[in-house]
């Protein structure tokens, strides 16, 4: 508080999306970014919470991206600020300038596989051989996981690793990736500027330029458009119970969720929800044993413990009395 008072330029750390809860989450997307819905801060804080778990499963160091949406009251300030913030998260790590590889070599620290996260040296790899996350984390407006939208080529469907790039979304492509937290904050930069680059071309100045370049603008009447069908009502219906389902099938390998799309129409045309009762039962398994790290843990702590008490006691130093004390 004294920092805050003395300090005009001091700013408060803001606390890690993973640990907030429902209702901060949805008092954010009330506020600022309207791009940035609660679905998107739900994905967000489930992509932080399973690198974590993770990082606690495996042993293994995984990286904590300190995003936190603006609360800026003008939305589209607070959509440039975000995006601002997101490039600044996503710029690849440069070497040091002491570091005689940065001016004879490539710049970049992490760019060596692409198999590696170009910001903080992630071994991808492992995450995905364990537990793919990029399967996991969802797009809120498409249903589509980062592993469709990213890893797998869209022609072939073979799996395919993202490439990072020097400038995040342009320069040249780099020999590194992003791992599931980064990759879903660059999945969400991309929509971010998509609509504002969609709000920037339906301004009048936009219009106006289009004329004098001898574009021409026809108005179609509304009528002309066919208008999507309704929806059914049982669609309507449990919609709230798909989306209770899909959020838990991202926490729970015991819930799974397939889709079968219409090759000519794209629609969904069935969907399949399986239960499986092994995985319920290993999970609970696991939630009552503590995983093996943190056995390791408490290994480490027993042992330090019981060291400090067999050391032999400290060696009492008499006290020496001056002559105006005698």
């Amino acid at each position: 508080m004294v920092m805050s008072a003395l300090n005009p330029f001091y700013q408060q750390q803001q606390p890690n999306l993973s640990t907030v809860n429902d209702a901060t989450l949805m008092a954010l997307s009330q506020q600022g970014n309207p791009q940035f819905t609660h679905g998107a801060l739900l994905e967000q804080q489930a992509a932080q919470q399973q690198m974590q778990r993770m990082a606690v499963e495996k042993n293994i160091e995984v990286p904590k991206v300190n995003f936190y949406p603006s609360r800026h009251a003008d939305p589209r300030k607070a959509r440039k600020k975000d995006i601002r913030q997101a490039y600044r998260l996503l710029k690849p790590t440069k070497r040091s300038i002491f570091d005689p590889r940065r001016w004879l070599g490539s710049p970049f620290r992490y760019t060596k596989d692409t198999a590696v996260c170009a910001i903080d040296g992630c071994n991808v790899m492992e995450l995905i051989q364990h537990d793919n996350l990029y399967a996991k984390i969802c797009d809120e407006d498409t249903g589509k996981s980062l592993w469709e939208l990213y890893w797998q080529n869209p022609v072939t469907g073979e799996p395919e690793a993202f490439v990072a790039r020097e400038g995040v979304t342009s320069g040249r492509k780099l020999r590194a990736t992003y791992c599931p937290e980064h990759l879903h904050l660059y999945h969400l930069l991309c929509k971010w500027e998509a609509e504002e680059e969609r709000e920037n071309e339906m301004r009048p100045s936009r219009f106006r330029d289009k004329i004098k370049k001898g574009v021409s603008i026809v108005s179609v009447p509304v009528t002309a458009v066919a208008a999507p069908p309704p929806p059914h009502p049982m669609v309507t219906k449990y919609e709230s119970f798909f989306a209770e389902i899909m959020g838990d099938a991202r926490k729970s390998k015991g819930i799974n969720v397939q889709f079968y799309t219409n090759p000519q129409t794209e629609e969904n045309d069935l969907t399949i929800i399986t239960f499986d009762n092994r995985m319920f039962k290993q999970e609970l398994l696991e939630m009552a044993n503590p995983t093996p790290a943190f056995q390791d843990v408490l290994k480490q702590q027993a042992a330090m413990h019981q060291q400090h008490q067999s050391a032999p006691p400290l060696p009492v130093v008499p006290e020496i009395q001056s002559e105006g004390q005698q």
